[in-house]
């Protein structure tokens, strides 16, 4: 299973032998059960995440309703920079919609493999540049998309969302009610 994350960074760049072998030698996995959380709002994290199997939701707590602000699938990594930065609570929730593996991964650990072996804080860059450019069109696309393009572009980038997570999580995540979800749902199936 944790090939799965050998396989990313190889997609990034080269590995030797010894760098795979420090690497897998250096992943803590584990195994989080559906329903239970990650990071719950208010708790220091400076842990990141890859996602080996599974699904997590990141939502939060507004006025008493929970609104998703993002999904993590398979092969995607979850950092909250700002825990790296502020040492501030969580204002958010990580919570394993299936069961989940991940590999957990903190900055001690990183400066640790940066010393050893220093062309891994580039990639670690890359990878970092990749999650910010994400964070950066999912943002974009909150201030200049109509709920309807937001809900066809998460169709068309991660159609499996949609068979594992219930409507109203997909509902909060394009910014409507489950109600207005199914308004733009019926809309779509009459124009195709």
């Amino acid at each position: 299973m944790n090939n799965k994350l050998i396989n990313y960074f190889l997609k990034i760049t080269s590995l030797t032998p010894d760098e795979i072998e420090v690497l897998t030698e250096s992943m803590i996995i584990k195994k989080v059960s559906k329903g239970s959380f990650l990071v719950k709002e208010g708790q220091f994290n400076t842990d990141t995440f890859f996602v080996l199997d599974g699904l997590v939701r990141q939502y939060k707590l507004i006025d008493g309703n929970d609104i998703t602000t993002n999904f993590y699938t398979e092969e995607q990594w979850i950092m909250s920079l700002e825990s790296f930065e502020k040492e501030t609570p969580s204002d958010y929730f990580l919570a394993c919609v299936e069961d989940t593996t991940v590999v957990i991964g903190n900055e001690q650990k990183a400066q640790e493999l940066f010393k050893q072996f220093p062309r891994f804080e580039t990639t670690s860059r890359q990878i970092m540049e990749t999650v910010f450019f994400e964070q950066q069109k999912l943002m974009a696309s909150y201030i200049t998309d109509k709920p309807e393009q937001r809900y066809l572009k998460l169709l068309k980038a991660r159609p499996d969302i949609f068979q594992r997570v219930p409507q109203y999580d997909i509902a909060t995540y394009i910014g409507v009610k489950p109600e207005s979800l199914s308004r733009i749902r019926k809309k779509l199936s009459e124009k195709g």
